[in-house]
């Protein structure tokens, strides 16, 4: 387990406007995936309903290579705080991958919260109120991660999954939620929350019991767990890290503060000593041989 400690600030943390942003997210275009271009794309199967979701292909991208793919969950929405941060809780709202991986050397596809009937995007939790049931996502998830593969020319051996919030949180409860899917996973990267620190979302199976059993379907794939400065103590970094500590679950484990106040997935858009850490931690990662 990698600790590394939440500094201690006399002031508040910067907000991210402090910082001028060196990646600007790309325009959505129009027609089919190609290098350097973030387009909407529908599933097999799934023309008849309204989901869909996001890839970016790099700029550097050829036929002739295998890529790491990012796979991204986006946080709840309509959202927005107090420093003016921004959740629509839809696929095109998500940034991670892009900031993660500058738009080079990964695909990146952002995929969606499914509601219950199987149709729409959800930009609250995953299913429909009040069951919450994840399968439909899940459903999307094990079908779209092997055919997006095989369609743009991703690597399934290197399949990194992040989230940002409710996405964070998704990085255990969907991604680790049965074997099937767990092992779609080469290293996972949840930003801001983590899947049974906090017991009362009010979703079926927040309770630690239950998060503890998709906890130990992880094993020792590494994951980069980074946090904002949070006012609710029993949200923050330091209470994943005593949460984790009193699972007695072993795993590879690397803790990160972003630096910054803000719930805003927007941070890894701007240059910071956290994303030189996460993107060295994710080289370094997918480096190591695959289980």
């Amino acid at each position: 387990m990698s600790l590394i400690s939440d500094p201690v600030y006399a002031e508040p943390r910067p907000d991210i406007s402090s910082v001028p942003p060196d990646l600007a997210l790309p325009e959505l275009s129009r027609g089919p995936a190609g290098p350097g271009k973030r387009i909407k794309e529908v599933l097999a199967g799934y023309e008849k309903t309204e989901l869909y979701h996001v890839t970016w292909l790099p700029t550097d991208w050829t036929a002739g290579r295998r890529y790491p793919v990012i796979i991204e969950l986006a946080g709840n929405g309509p959202y927005k705080s107090r420093y003016g941060d921004i959740s629509t809780g839809r696929p095109e709202g998500s940034k991670l991958g892009y900031g993660i991986s500058g738009g080079r050397g990964y695909i990146w596809i952002c995929l969606p919260f499914v509601d219950g009937a199987g149709s729409r995007i959800t930009t609250r939790w995953w299913g429909t109120k009040p069951e919450y049931d994840p399968q439909p996502t899940l459903k999307y998830i094990k079908q779209a991660v092997p055919e997006l593969c095989r369609k743009h020319h991703g690597n399934p051996r290197r399949v990194v999954l992040a989230g940002f919030s409710r996405g964070a949180i998704a990085c255990n409860y969907i991604g680790l939620y049965d074997d099937e899917v767990a092992q779609l996973w080469a290293a996972i990267i949840p930003y801001s929350h983590y899947d049974g620190v906090f017991e009362r979302w009010g979703y079926p199976g927040a309770d630690r019991p239950s998060a503890l059993t998709r906890l130990k379907r992880l094993g020792d794939r590494p994951q980069f767990i980074c946090h904002e400065a949070h006012g609710n103590a029993a949200m923050s970094l330091a209470a994943t890290r005593r949460y984790l500590k009193s699972t007695a679950q072993e795993g590879d484990f690397t803790f990160q503060p972003t630096g910054f106040r803000n719930h805003n997935d927007a941070w890894v858009l701007r240059p910071s000593a956290a994303r030189k850490a996460l993107r060295g931690w994710l080289k370094q990662s997918l480096a190591q041989p695959q289980r």
